[in-house]
Parts: C-alpha cells; structure tokens; sequence
C-alpha cells in the first residue's frame, strides 16, 4: 500500500475523534499530520471534506440547540469569508502552507487553551460576532480551519458550554458546506481529488462516532489539553522546518 494512503488514513482517523469529542478542530489535527507529505491544496480539499462529513456525523449523535438570532452574525461573517481564504490557497506552496499553518497553531491553541483564564469580553455585540465569523470563514476557505477562532470568541464570551458547542457545530457545518460546494465550482476537487477523499471517510467514521459518543459522558477539559498542546508542538515543528527555507 502506498505510505500515502496510510498517513491520509492515520489523520483522518485522529481528527474525527478528537473532532466528535470536542465538536471542533477535524482541519487543525488532520493538517497537522497531511501538512508534511500532502500538497496544501489536496490537504484542504480532504480537510474541508472530513470536517463537513465529522460534522454530519456529530450533529446526528450530539444533541445540540439552535438559537438562529445568536447563530446568524457568525454566519453572515463567515459567508463573507469564505471566497477570501478560497482566493488566497492556490497562492500558497508547501513551505509557505508549512510556515502558515504552523504560525496559526503556534498563536490560536496556546489562546484557546487559556481562554477560560482570560478576561470575558462583554463588548462588541453582533458585529463583533460577525468579524470572528468572517476570520473563521477566510480560515475555512484556506483550509477548513474555520471553528478556531469563532470558537476562541465563544470561550472569550463566556458562552456556557451547550450554547458554545450548538453555535460552532452549526457554524462549521454551514461554513464547511459552503466551502466544499465552492471547492468543487472551483476545480480544488477533481476527480482526481476522489481516491483520497474515499479514503477520508471510511477512515474517520467510527473514531468520529466514538469521539461523540465519549463527549456525552465525560468532561473534555483535559482532552483539550492534550489536543491543543500537542498541536502547539506541531506547529513549533512545522516553523522550525519552514523558517530556514524562507530566510
């Protein structure tokens, strides 16, 4: 079997569980591993296209609200941002995705992990909420990372944990659904993009399920830990690589 498949596979596998646990980061775990073999622009079409297909999965197994008044500034945001981040991928080589992303992994999860300890942020209203929006959909255009900052914000609200995980699973699932259609009108999925993208799903379907399963009964402050601090060494490794070939 070619190395490829497996590492396609061992992403895929490790992003849909801590996505289903957690409700987030499917793109964020799954670069993390594809970034290093993969080329970025099939890195995002497999991102965008698991993270759609985790959320799918979640939202059918995880019970979540829907409060559209709260729900619809991310999304209008997010709409915004999304032909942005899909303007800005075919720009990016492999040692400038490499330097990108990792100074993305770098910056967000150290925040999001101490986002509980920081200051709640009361201020801002809808157009505050608009503007996470329209980051994550630039970063959901990039690269399907688009529930990293509107999840920040959310934390930086103070938002309890229910009302945070049904905003940010609608958000996703709306942003990556968008993004997936915009990929394929835009010729970043082909067919030739299909042999991966069925290697994708079959890969993250059970440890997606079981990482919602799990999200019901147990706490996940300490799997965000883990997640987000093994990430942070992920992105230290993806700049210590990058740097040298850009100086």
């Amino acid at each position: 079997m070619d190395p490829l498949f497996l590492v396609v596979a061992l992403g895929a596998a490790l992003a849909g569980f801590v996505q289903g646990l957690s409700g987030f980061a499917f793109a964020m775990v799954a670069t993390a591993v594809w970034a290093w073999w993969v080329d970025p622009q099939l890195v995002a079409a497999m991102a965008v296209f698991g993270g759609f297909s985790g959320q799918l999965l979640a939202a059918l197994t995880v019970r979540r609200g829907f409060d559209l008044k709260l729900l619809l500034p991310f999304v209008i945001g997010g709409l915004a941002g999304i032909p942005v981040g899909v303007g800005i991928l075919p720009l990016l080589d492999v040692t400038l995705f490499k330097l990108a992303f990792g100074a993305l992994l770098v910056v967000i999860c150290p925040v999001m992990l101490l986002g509980h300890r920081l200051p709640k942020v009361a201020g801002g209203g809808r157009f505050a909420d608009g503007a996470a929006g329209f980051i994550g959909g630039v970063l959901g255009g990039i690269g399907g990372v688009s529930g990293a900052i509107p999840t920040l914000w959310c934390t930086l609200r103070g938002m309890p944990k229910e009302a945070q995980r049904a905003v940010i699973q609608n958000f996703n699932l709306g942003m990556l659904g968008v993004t997936l259609a915009t990929y394929i009108g835009t010729g970043v999925i082909t067919t030739a993009t299909l042999p991966m993208l069925a290697i994708v799903l079959p890969a993250m379907l059970i440890p997606t399920l079981l990482g919602a399963k799990l999200y019901i009964g147990i706490s996940e402050v300490a799997f965000r830990r883990i997640v987000l601090g093994l990430l942070t060494v992920s992105g230290l490794a993806m700049l210590a690589a990058a740097l040298p070939k850009i100086l």
